[in-house]
């Protein structure tokens, strides 16, 4: 079930007590463009500007916005975490670049739609990498002596962008594995 968001809940607050915008200004010191912009879901207000909201409504801030469950997040980084980092066990046990987050993203990608894009990306990448680094040492037999810059560079690019998508992935939430080949396609 998805939550209201912040516009649609200072709307439904405001249209409640029978408020027009610009009446809601006046009961308060935020300016009506501003009320206007809130209610397009244009603009984040600062947490001062929905208290005087709230107390211009006669409603609790809590009302107008909605608090994520503090327990979930933590929850959600580690998951992350582990489909973004697990990858590096490959340099331990052979294809566990490929096969830990296949099974971590197995497991979670049905919760959350983020888990699912994130786990395909990392899969998709991984067997990438893994695919160009078979083919980097067949090369050793068409030109010997050569094909060692080629395989040192694509495991070093495959280390790089790794540890760039963890850390990425933990702070902002995104990723963007390049020369992937899209073995597991993103849904529609």
């Amino acid at each position: 079930m998805k939550q209201p968001t912040l516009k649609e809940n200072l709307l439904y607050q405001r249209k409640l007590k029978g408020y027009t915008q610009d009446e809601l200004a006046e009961r308060t010191t935020v300016g009506l463009r501003t009320i206007q912009r809130i209610e397009k879901g244009e603009v984040q207000p600062h947490l001062q500007t929905i208290k005087l909201l709230a107390v211009g409504l006669e409603i609790e801030v809590e009302d107008l916005i909605v608090l994520n469950d503090p327990k979930e997040e933590p929850i959600s980084r580690k998951w992350m975490l582990l489909l973004h980092a697990s990858p590096f066990f490959g340099f331990i046990i052979p294809l566990a670049n490929i096969l830990f987050p296949m099974f971590v993203w197995m497991n979670k990608a049905d919760e959350n739609k983020v888990y699912d894009s994130h786990g395909r990306a990392v899969i998709n990448f991984h067997c990438s990498v893994s695919l160009f680094f078979v083919l980097s040492l067949l090369l050793y037999f068409i030109i010997p002596g050569y094909n060692y810059f080629l395989t040192g560079a694509i495991l070093l690019l495959g280390i790089i962008f790794s540890i760039r998508n963890t850390m990425t992935a933990l702070d902002s939430g995104r990723c963007n594995y390049p020369l992937s080949i899209p073995f597991l396609k993103q849904k529609a």
